[in-house]
């Protein structure tokens, strides 16, 4: 264990209840109230607490929520000490999960775990579009949206592989919902509302695997295509960092010799500068308007700034938006950070902070993972990691712990992983 992960948490205390009364759903205040006046309630807080029994990781986390029933007393009740951000009134409405979502937001969660059914995930979408990742508890009637994890069981474990560096894919899902009132008619159909970015087991997939191993060589393929078909005719600035994965995506993106363990740029699809600088790097970026930066990390250490890329300076990274941040990586490289986060060392705090928390990772062609990005001051803040881990994110891991790591690898390419050996010219930021 290592970072920290801020997970924010909205429960519908009224989601469900008009399904064992045979309302066809408990959208609306109406259905509620005579839903309530049968004698039904809802069972919410009861799925959210099988999540929360399945996540053994939880007191680990920290917890951002809504208020009283909207989350703090399930919270509570489990001996967590959650920080309430927003306060609902006594009866709650759809609004307040809108409000309280958009809280969360401002919170800085990594990650918003809600408790409902499509009524709420669609109060979700509303709030938040596809800007924070999200994850469904199923608790409601209706559920034909894809956001909701299986079961609670499920969600638990999930939110235990974000929090231990298990493989967690980064999924786009659909928010959908039924006409509640069309179907009590008995119409049936629903309705496509958006997307949200949602965590999944991520394990290896058929595609790329050999012998029920990863085949890095065939996964690193299929993470070229993506990139690829992503910025191939990119109109903008692309600032392509160092390493054995990115010359392969330098080469694909049309450089023609592209420099192994330099940064190079390209502006609307031609060649702007090669093996740059962080001044150049910097100059660019405010002349285009912003840029996209395309980078790895490196293998066993897990660096992602600061070692091997230092020409991404803290003054660029701070111009980059999130969403033009694209981190490239294989399964099996992932595997040799043994659950570590990827670490940040810009030499800048504040940039180092707005670094930490969830990363999306693009691990093959259309195939997206989440992995947890710490800065050195959040890893000790945590308190967690070892000093076997420290020696080991410090660029010193032992050969035993290297090939157990590396999992999909061979020895050779385990012991290499290690750093017992690099091939001539080879950098460490694939």
């Amino acid at each position: 264990m290592s970072a920290t992960l801020r997970i924010g948490l909205v429960l519908n205390p009224l989601a469900g209840v008009g399904g064992p009364a045979g309302l066809k759903g408990s959208d609306g205040a109406a259905i509620q109230q005579r839903a309530r006046a049968l004698g039904y309630t809802s069972a919410a807080k009861q799925r959210f607490d099988v999540a929360l029994a399945a996540f053994t990781c939880a007191a680990n986390a920290q917890w951002f929520c809504a208020g009283g029933a909207m989350g703090e007393e399930s919270l509570r009740a489990r001996g967590l000490k959650p920080m309430v951000v927003y306060e609902p009134p006594a009866t709650s409405t759809a609004a307040d999960t809108r409000r309280a979502a958009i809280a969360l937001e401002q919170a800085d969660c990594d990650l918003i775990v809600f408790v409902g059914g499509d009524g709420t995930a669609r109060d979700m979408h509303s709030a938040l579009a596809d800007r924070v990742p999200v994850l469904g508890v199923p608790a409601g009637v209706k559920m034909h949206s894809a956001v909701f994890a299986v079961s609670p069981e499920a969600a638990g474990q999930l939110l235990d592989s974000l929090l231990t560096g298990g493989l967690v894919a980064a999924v786009r899902a659909d928010v959908r919902d039924i006409d509640e009132d069309r179907l009590r008619a008995g119409e049936i159909g629903n309705r496509f509302f958006g997307e949200m970015s949602v965590p999944g087991f991520g394990g290896y997939l058929q595609q790329t695997k050999v012998a029920g191993r990863e085949n890095e060589e065939l996964a690193v393929e299929e993470i070229v295509a993506d990139i690829e078909q992503r910025f191939g005719d990119a109109s903008g600035l692309l600032v392509l960092a160092p390493g054995s994965t990115m010359l392969r995506i330098k080469q694909a993106l049309g450089i023609a010799e592209p420099t192994l363990l330099g940064v190079d740029m390209l502006l609307a699809g031609d060649v702007l500068t090669l093996d740059a600088n962080s001044q150049q790097i910097e100059e660019a970026a405010r002349d285009a308007g912003g840029a996209t930066l395309i980078v790895s990390f490196t293998r066993s250490q897990g660096f992602l700034f600061g070692r091997g890329n230092q020409q991404i300076s803290a003054a660029f990274l701070a111009s980059v938006a999130p969403k033009d941040l694209v981190v490239v990586g294989t399964r099996s490289k992932l595997a040799t950070l043994m659950g570590r986060p990827l670490l940040v060392d810009t030499g800048d705090p504040r940039v180092d902070q707005s670094l930490d928390g969830l990363v999306e990772i693009t691990a093959g062609f259309e195939d997206y993972l989440f992995h947890r990005a710490a800065t050195g001051s959040s890893i000790s803040a945590a308190g967690s990691m070892s000093a076997a881990d420290s020696l080991s994110a410090a660029g010193a891991p032992s050969v035993a712990d290297s090939l157990s790591a590396a999992g999909a690898l061979s020895a050779a390419g385990a012991l290499s992983a290690a750093g017992a050996y690099k091939k001539d010219g080879e950098e460490e930021n694939e």
